[in-house]
């Protein structure tokens, strides 16, 4: 990845996961294993790094087990920066305030554009056990009532109770993000 590279505290990117192997479909995301000599000054300088990227959205993954940088880009593609040598323990599901929807939006759609293509694949198994894991962090804290049974229930169950959260927070969430997954989920259906 050209843009964080440069940096520093970077000592070596190497492209991982289903790109890496030639098992990709046109909706796969990129992965890139970074080793860094000074993970915080890399961590503190992603934003700025990646803004010539112009991401829709980035953030860091609350549940990775090693520190995961997660990026969504015009097309949309998906974007992970894995630094395997910095462990992270899982964060408790969202608490949903004034001050993150607009993370838990990203979160969302994020999770679900690493999903379709799992979806899509026929991983049963995977796709069951990530919704349920959606609906504990994601959709239970927003009012949600059931766990989703496909990306699509997912996308229907979520919009509804995120535009509750906002009315009730006083909050708008730009559908920017949005409009650009829910193309491409609609066109991995």
């Amino acid at each position: 990845m050209g843009a964080v590279a440069p940096h520093p505290g970077v000592r070596r990117i190497e492209l991982v996961g289903s790109r890496a192997r030639s098992e990709t479909r046109a909706d796969s995301d990129w992965d890139f294993r970074v080793e860094a000599r000074d993970f915080e000054a890399v961590a503190a300088a992603l934003p700025e790094l990646l803004a010539p990227l112009e991401p829709l959205a980035q953030q860091w993954d609350r549940l990775s087990d090693e520190q995961c940088w997660m990026l969504i880009l015009r097309g949309p593609v998906k974007v992970d920066l894995i630094f395997p040598d910095e462990p992270h323990v899982h964060e408790p599901p969202w608490a949903p305030s004034a001050e993150n929807l607009d993370a838990i939006d990203a979160h969302l759609w994020d999770w679900l554009l690493w999903l379709r293509p799992k979806e899509a694949s026929g991983k049963r198994e995977l796709v069951a056990a990530e919704l349920e894991k959606l609906f504990v962090h994601l959709l239970r804290p927003l009012g949600v009532e059931r766990v989703p049974s496909s990306v699509a229930d997912a996308v229907e169950l979520y919009r509804p109770a995120r535009d509750a959260a906002a009315a009730r927070l006083g909050r708008t969430v730009s559908p920017a993000l949005e409009a650009e997954v829910s193309r491409a989920l609609r066109a991995g259906s």
